[in-house]
Parts: structure tokens; C-alpha cells; sequence
């Protein structure tokens, strides 16, 4: 004849025992600074005294705990990404979470259904990085732990790790001021984007300090990508605008920009100098190297992660982080050989 199995200890019988509710028994265990000290030691007696041992993946489902969190980002295809996705992730195993990533497309719909996979459980905690927040979210009450890296989004009290993009986009036009260039080109990032409108206002203030009139004609409208680069330079050539120089919102556009004036005729820096911002991969791989705005994306990354895991864990409060950003000087930018950027 078989022996019987000994059935182990349930919870239940841990609560009969300690007088307690199956329900105060979890949280004596998982969240002990949350019950009573008197209570706790009847929970903690029972669980000794019948043999009971708490499963921490069902401790997990019955908290929801996922120990997940999402990183969703405006194009994942853009390699600006993958250094703010290695600090993230650096920081979350750290702390015992896993990340995944999302593609938002600047799409509102992607975007409230990677929120809902956070309302829903599917994930713990949400990082940030598009430029938008669709304003149905606003509809569907109480948000869930989110952080924001990077971007803006206005209205919302949200913790946010970012850097001053007006400060340092006023930064690249004085480098390009200081070695004599007077007619400076803008390739914008996508309006009224917030992120878009701080870099383009930095850009008009550089101009400003350095006695430059600014010529409205020399500020075209992209959307951070490398098309987009190439297509602002066919829309200055359009215009007959001459400029000497091109600051750019983004690497990807600047190195686009380049592609567009090399095939053209036009010798970058000889007839016209770029700089980007971001300071990606990319930038030291073209030649010549692009002079570009460095931002921090490792230590970025690290610390929205940092942030959220406050969050999550209870300590979390509104508060922002500005990280330092710095201009790096390459072969793509000198001094202007002649007046005009335009094609001869």
C-alpha cells in the first residue's frame, strides 16, 4: 500500500491559527511595515509553528507583481535608443526586473495600450520616451507608475529625467558663431513637439547672442529622422536661401544632411558646416565625424530606472533630474570658406 502524501500547510490554516484573515497573513508576509507589530508576531508564530512556506511566485500573483517593466520609446529603429535601453536595464537587474521594449510610432492608440498593459497588470511600471500623451489617458482615471525620460509632456505631474535642450541648443549655435558663421540653418524636430520647440527656441537664442538677425527661411521642419535631413536640404536649396552652416535636432537628421549637400557638390565643412544633437553611434561613423550635442543616455537610462523603482516601492514623489549635456567638437564643422551656402 502507498503512504499517503502529507498534504503542506496552506495559509489558511496559518490564519485559523494566528486568528487572523487569509488576507492579513499575505500582507503580514510581504508587506510587514504595513501590519501591526503584535499581529505580525501571531502571523509569524503560525507560519513556524505549522511548517508554512510563503511561494514567492504566488505572492507575486497575488500582489500582481510582474517585476517587469515597459521602456517604450518613439521609433525603436533609431539607434539614439540603445544606450538608454542598456541603462535601463542595468538598473533593473540591479533590482530584480526585467525589461521590455515598445514602439510607440506616434501613435495614440500603441501608446494607451501599452498604458493599459500597465493598468492591467501585465507590467509594473512604464519609462517614457515619446513626445505625446493622448489625451483619453486623462479619461481613464488614476495613472499607473510611469516615469518620463527625455521628452515633455506638459500637465502632467509626473517624475521626469531630462536635460536642458534650450541651454544646449543655444551652445551649438555659439560653437558655430564663434568660427564665423552668420547665416545658420535649422533642421527642427516635429511641431509643437515640446522637445522640438526648446531646441528650436535654444537655436534662436544662440542666434540672438551673437547679433545674428534670424531669417525664418532657414528653419525647416523635420521629424528626427534621416529622410527628413536630406529633404531639409532640398527645401533651403528650393528656397534660394544661401546659409554657411546647418544645426541640426537630431543626428540622424544632421547625418542626412550631410548625404543630401555631399550629393550636391557641397564639402562638409569646407562649404558648410553641421551639427547634430544626441551624439549617437552614428556620429563618429560618417565622415567627416559630427560635431553634435552629447547627451548622458547610459546614466539617462540608469536613472529613470532608479526613479521608477522609488516609485514602485512606495518612496516614489514628483521630482525632476536634469543631467548635464556637452558639445563635441568633430571634424564637421570650421570656420566658413566663402559667404552662402547655396548651391554655385
Amino acid at each position: 500500500m502507498q503512504d499517503t502524501p502529507i498534504a503542506a500547510p496552506t495559509i489558511a490554516e496559518v490564519a485559523r491559527l494566528a486568528g487572523v484573515s487569509t488576507a492579513t497573513v499575505s500582507r503580514a508576509l510581504a508587506q510587514p511595515e504595513k501590519v501591526k507589530a503584535r499581529t505580525r508576531e501571531r502571523v509569524l508564530d503560525a507560519v513556524k509553528a505549522t511548517g508554512f512556506i510563503p511561494n514567492a511566485q504566488a505572492r507575486n500573483l497575488r500582489l500582481q507583481a510582474t517585476r517587469t517593466v515597459i521602456l517604450l520609446v518613439r521609433d525603436i529603429s533609431n539607434p539614439f535608443y540603445l544606450e538608454i535601453y542598456k541603462g535601463v536595464e542595468e538598473a533593473a537587474i540591479d533590482a530584480g526586473y526585467k525589461v521590455l521594449m515598445g514602439d510607440a510610432r506616434d501613435d495614440d492608440e500603441r501608446i494607451l495600450r501599452y498604458v493599459d498593459m500597465v493598468r492591467e497588470r501585465h507590467a509594473d511600471g512604464l519609462i517614457l520616451m515619446v513626445g505625446r500623451f493622448p489625451e483619453a489617458l486623462a479619461a481613464r482615471g488614476r495613472l499607473p507608475p510611469i516615469v518620463v525620460a527625455l521628452e515633455m509632456l506638459p500637465g502632467l505631474n509626473l517624475p521626469t529625467v531630462k536635460v536642458d535642450n534650450h541651454a544646449a541648443a543655444r551652445a551649438a549655435v555659439a560653437h558655430l558663431a564663434r568660427l564665423g558663421h552668420r547665416r545658420i540653418a535649422h533642421i527642427a524636430g516635429p511641431m509643437p513637439d515640446p522637445m522640438s520647440v526648446d531646441r528650436r527656441d535654444g537655436y534662436l537664442a544662440g542666434l540672438a547672442d551673437a547679433g545674428i538677425a534670424a531669417d525664418p527661411r532657414l528653419v525647416v521642419e523635420g521629424d528626427f529622422g534621416l529622410a527628413a535631413g536630406r529633404a531639409a536640404i532640398r527645401t533651403l536649396d528650393a528656397g534660394g536661401v544661401d546659409y554657411t552652416a546647418v544645426f541640426a535636432a537630431s543626428d540622424q537628421m544632421a547625418v542626412g544632411a550631410m548625404g543630401e549637400l555631399r550629393a550636391r557638390g557641397r564639402n562638409v565643412p569646407d562649404d558648410v558646416s553641421v551639427v547634430g544633437f544626441d551624439d549617437i553611434v552614428l556620429a563618429e561613423a560618417v565622415e567627416p565625424q559630427l560635431t553634435t550635442v552629447h547627451q548622458p543616455r547610459r546614466e539617462i537610462g540608469q536613472a529613470a530606472m532608479v526613479l521608477l523603482i522609488a516609485q514602485l516601492s512606495g518612496q516614489g514623489d514628483r521630482s525632476d533630474l536634469v543631467l548635464p549635456t556637452r558639445l563635441v567638437e568633430r571634424a564637421s564643422t570650421a570656420a566658413p570658406r566663402k559667404e552662402g551656402g547655396k548651391p554655385g
